[in-house]
C-alpha cells in the first residue's frame, strides 16, 4: 500500500514538473495567439475590404466562398497542397533515418568525435536568423553573391556542373546526369535540415547504460539484437519528438510553396482568401500529426 501511495505521489510530481515546463507556453498562447487565430477564421468566412483611409478593414459576410474559391477557382493552392504534403512523406523518413544513422556514429568512440559533432550541427548554426541576418546585411557577401550571379544562374558548384553537364536535349546521358544531381540536391536538403534531429537522437542515446549492452554482450547478444532490443526501444520516445518536429519544420520552410502562395495573397490583401487557404493548410498539418503521432505513440516504450 506504501509502495503503491508513493508510486503515486512520484507520477503526481512529475505530472506536475511536466506541467511546470509547458505553462509558459500555454500562458503565452493564451495571450497572444488565441485572439489572432479567432481573427482570422472569423475571416475566411468573410470578405474583408481594407478601408480607404487605411485606419482598418471591414468585413461582409461570405459563407464558404473563400474556402471554395481556393479548392476549385485558384489553379495553384491544391496542386501546391499535394506537392508538400507528398514531399514531406517522403522527407520526414529519409530526415529520420539519415539523422539517427548520424547518431548513431557519433555516439561512438574516436578521435574527433566533438569536430564531427560540430560539423554536423554546423547547418543549423548557418540557416540560424541571426547568420541570415548577418548575410543579407554584409556588403562583402552581398558584393559575391553578385559577381556569381553575373557569371552564373547558380550560386553553387553543384548548380554550375549541372548547368554543364545537363543539357536541353533527352538524351540518356543528360537524363542520367540529371537523377544523379537530383539525388544530390535532395540528400543535401535532408542534411541540412538533421542538424537538431541528430542532437535530439544523440542525446537519447547517452542516456542508455552501457551495463545493459555489456549484460547482453554476456547472455550472447549480437550488436544487431542489441539495437533493436535494446538502443532503438529506449529512444523510441525521442523517435516520436523527432516525428513531430521535423513536420512542422518541413511545414514552415521559407521555401515552402504553400506559404509562399498565401503570402502572395497576403500581399494582394485578399485577407479573407489568404486566411482560408492558411485554415485549410493548418488542419493538414493537425490531422497529419494526429495520424503520425497516434500510430507511433502506441509502439513508443516509456521506462522510468
Amino acid at each position: 500500500m506504501k509502495k503503491q501511495r508513493k508510486k503515486k505521489t512520484l507520477a503526481f510530481k512529475n505530472a506536475v514538473a511536466g506541467y511546470l515546463f509547458i505553462a509558459p507556453f500555454i500562458l503565452g498562447f493564451i495571450l497572444f495567439m488565441v485572439v489572432p487565430l479567432g481573427q482570422s477564421l472569423l475571416m475566411t468566412f468573410n470578405e474583408v475590404v481594407p478601408m480607404s483611409d487605411g485606419t482598418g478593414f471591414s468585413m461582409s459576410w461570405a459563407g464558404i466562398k473563400n474556402y471554395k474559391d481556393a479548392f476549385t477557382v485558384d489553379p495553384e493552392f491544391v496542386p501546391f497542397l499535394i506537392s508538400e504534403v507528398t514531399t514531406m512523406l517522403v522527407n520526414t523518413p529519409a530526415t529520420l533515418i539519415f539523422s539517427f544513422f548520424i547518431a548513431l556514429l557519433l555516439n561512438q568512440n574516436f578521435k574527433g568525435r566533438g569536430a564531427v559533432r560540430a560539423i554536423f550541427f554546423l547547418p543549423v548554426i548557418l540557416s540560424s536568423g541571426v547568420i541570415v541576418g548577418v548575410e543579407y546585411n554584409n556588403a562583402l557577401l552581398q558584393d559575391m553573391k553578385e559577381v556569381i550571379a553575373d557569371t552564373s544562374n547558380d550560386a553553387s558548384i553543384t548548380g554550375v556542373l549541372e548547368k554543364i553537364l545537363v543539357t536541353s536535349d533527352s538524351s540518356p546521358i543528360s537524363m542520367m546526369f540529371w537523377y544523379v544531381f537530383d539525388i544530390i540536391n535532395k540528400v543535401y536538403d535532408i542534411a541540412i535540415a538533421s542538424g537538431i534531429q541528430i542532437i535530439m537522437f544523440l542525446s537519447a542515446l547517452q542516456t542508455i547504460s552501457p551495463s545493459m549492452f555489456e549484460a547482453a554482450k554476456i547472455e550472447g547478444c549480437t550488436a544487431w539484437e542489441s539495437f533493436w532490443k535494446i538502443t532503438f526501444p529506449m529512444v523510441s520516445s525521442m523517435i516520436l519528438v523527432n516525428v513531430v518536429y521535423t513536420v512542422i519544420d518541413f511545414f514552415l520552410k521559407t521555401d515552402n510553396t504553400v506559404m509562399t502562395k498565401i503570402s502572395e495573397e497576403v500581399g494582394k490583401l485578399n485577407y479573407g482568401f489568404s486566411s482560408a487557404m492558411a485554415w485549410v493548410y493548418f488542419l493538414c498539418v493537425i490531422v497529419i500529426l494526429g495520424v503520425v503521432s497516434l500510430i507511433i505513440s502506441k509502439r513508443v516504450y516509456y521506462y522510468e
